[in-house]
């Protein structure tokens, strides 16, 4: 389904023509942002794994068949989601900055875009965890007025992102609306 402003789906934007119809964003993230979730999602499925670890060893008296197929289930579940998530994930999620508006695209298994337009932009921030750290990767939130929260872009290089925040932040600046 396109995306319109004025008027449109999203309502009346001043500023923008009457009827504009959008395209997926045109950006990706980086590439070593599959590295990122997939060590991510990792780090969420090691709990598990050492639940079932502390039941094994402290429950001998446990059946051990049930114990092995719950072990085996959960080696399946998360090894086909660590390899299948990633590549989904990276296909998708795109981004993309106007003159005019912020275009993200998230999501693997539910997708989402989602338009800011500039002059309702409040702040803009660049996160970076640990693990983004070392494979010198960042994220970008885009807080607005909207309820449906900020906009975020993860797995961009860092360079990158410090340049799309310098380049928001210009024209967040250069605009003299109060943003909401």
């Amino acid at each position: 389904m396109p995306w319109t402003l004025g008027g449109g789906l999203l309502g009346d934007v001043t500023g923008l023509s009457s009827l504009v119809l959008l395209r997926p964003p045109a950006h990706r993230v980086s590439p070593r942002a599959r590295v990122l979730w997939r060590i991510e999602a990792l780090l969420g499925a090691l709990p598990v794994l050492a639940a079932q670890a502390f039941w094994w060893l402290r429950d001998p008296a446990s059946p051990r068949p049930i114990q092995v197929w719950l072990l085996v289930a959960t080696i399946a579940i998360d090894t086909a989601y660590l390899v299948v998530m990633p590549i989904w994930r990276y296909r998708v999620h795109r981004w993309e900055v106007t003159d005019e508006a912020v275009y993200t695209q998230t999501g693997w298994l539910t997708q989402e875009r989602r338009i800011a337009p500039i002059t309702r932009i409040q702040t803009v921030d660049l996160t970076r965890g640990p693990v983004a750290g070392m494979l010198r990767l960042a994220s970008v939130r885009v807080t607005t007025a909207s309820s449906a929260g900020p906009l975020r872009i993860h797995g961009l290089d860092h360079a990158e992102a410090v340049a799309l925040v310098e380049r928001l932040t210009t024209l967040t600046i250069a605009d003299p609306g109060d943003a909401t």
